[in-house]
């Protein structure tokens, strides 16, 4: 059970009080026998004697008023049952939100819409506003457990979809984002949780796109999974050497119900994904550079469930900063990555049940203007093998996305305290077939919150 209760005044603010108290200039007190009419001369000793009798006087006054607001924060702060430090955070944003053209989803859009007409009617965008792009987190950690430290966290946001009500995407449900547990110890760390594919670790820069991190289905592999991980590292000279095992929950990436779930491809191959990484990092932790290359293996059950297919990627990514620029970006080629997070533009095995080969690439690049300023860009595309995308018919053309391309840029501010703005200005090219054509949409996102 967590108690959460406001502390008025903060302990270091007493004890303030009493440095000021022992540094005070000396000061004169009066004793019973010496009025201000005496002529009787006292001298230096009686006099330092008075004055730091009146000091100490004082600074134990404050000790004590110290004790009680040290004793109400240690009641009052936020406790966990089992007495660990347990800390809250999380941002509230407002996402303000046009489209030009019809996408698949209006707040968040991956990739446009083909359709150009509907019963005679011209299919445009529009205007909107949400708040599920929120999230709110929680961190724990406990010394010495099992001689290495305990690092937990979980984040949601309230982007798991809508009620089906008059008010749509002003009542989100919640969802859970990651949730993870590790053991750190100087050479090695085992996490169990739902995260990024190990193999995907890096993401970009946005406060538009939170619910789907950006350049999703075109480029970013990032869909959270629960996964059990192992890391084992090496620091010499700066630089940490780190070799990354995961064992990840197999899924195809295909919708659940509403309530009750059955198995998908990848869980009728009765096989996990296996990942692999190396990487090697420097600097400070959350500032710091880092490149990997990873790869994955898994499995699909075919549709008579006798055999099954491969899905496989191999992925390079890289966090380079230089100064008050920094550079992140991915590139990947595989087949069969829908249950990755949208990979071959969300189409993994074609209708003769062969899996879709696709590769992908994103880049950003973040430039710090000011202290309190960052801005930047970037683009990001999914190309799958278009012989692995047989011509389909006209009423299933929603389905053959033969390329999705996506260039961003953004603004994101944080004038004062937990005020959090931003822009983002987002392109999106989408290429079907037959015959071949294309569908953009120009999505213009502004962001108002605040970070807590």
């Amino acid at each position: 059970m967590i108690r959460l209760v406001a502390v008025r005044q903060s302990p270091p603010v007493m004890l303030a009080a009493v440095l000021t108290c022992l540094c005070a200039a000396p000061v004169v007190a009066q004793t019973p026998d010496q009025s201000p009419q005496s002529t009787i001369p006292r001298t230096l000793a009686d006099t330092a004697t008075d004055s730091l009798l009146v000091r100490l006087r004082r600074a134990e006054e404050a000790i004590a008023l110290l004790q009680q607001q040290l004793a109400a924060q240690a009641a009052s702060a936020t406790q966990t049952e089992s007495r660990s430090r347990f800390d809250i955070g999380g941002r509230v944003l407002m996402n303000t939100f046009y489209n030009t053209w019809r996408v698949n989803n209006a707040d968040v859009p991956q990739f446009a819409r083909p359709d150009t007409n509907v019963a005679g009617r011209l299919l445009h965008g529009g205007l909107g506003a949400g708040l599920r792009q929120s999230t709110l987190r929680g961190t724990a950690f406990v010394p010495q457990v099992v001689g290495a430290d305990f690092n937990g966290d979980i984040e949601v946001d309230f982007y798991g979809g809508q009620q089906a009500s008059p008010g749509g995407r002003n009542f989100p449900l919640l969802r859970i984002r990651t949730a993870r547990g590790a053991l750190r110890w100087p050479w090695a760390e085992v996490m169990i949780g739902q995260d990024n594919p190990l193999v995907a670790p890096v993401e970009p820069v946005s406060v538009a796109a939170v619910g789907v991190p950006e350049f999703g289905t075109a480029g970013n592999l990032w869909l959270w999974l629960p996964q059990l991980r192992l890391t084992i590292e090496h620091a010499d000279s700066g630089l940490r050497a780190g070799l990354q095992l995961a064992v990840l929950a197999p899924t195809n990436g295909d919708a659940a119900g509403l309530f009750d779930t059955g198995v998908d491809q990848a869980e009728r191959s009765r096989r996990p994904y296996l990942e692999a990484r190396a990487r090697v990092r420097w600097g400070p932790e959350d500032t710091g550079g880092e490149i990997g290359f990873g790869v994955h293996r898994g499995w699909l059950a075919a549709a008579n469930n006798d055999t099954l297919i491969g899905t496989d990627a191999l992925v390079a990514s890289a966090i380079l900063p230089f100064h008050f620029i920094e550079l992140r970006g991915e590139a990947f080629t595989g087949k069969a990555l829908r249950g990755l997070g949208g990979g071959g533009i969300a189409q993994s095995v074609n209708a003769r049940g062969e899996p879709v080969r696709t590769k992908g690439a994103w880049a950003q690049i973040n430039l710090r203007v000011a202290s309190l300023v960052t801005l930047g860009g970037g683009c990001g595309a999914d190309t799958p093998n278009r012989a692995d995308l047989p011509t389909p018919t006209p009423a299933a053309v929603a389905a053959t996305r033969l390329r999705n391309a996506v260039c961003e840029g953004h603004v994101v501010a944080r004038p004062d305290g937990p005020i959090v703005l931003g822009f983002t200005t987002r392109r999106t090219w989408t290429t079907y077939a037959p015959p071949i054509y294309s569908k953009a949409n120009q999505h213009f996102n502004l962001t108002v919150g605040y970070a807590f």
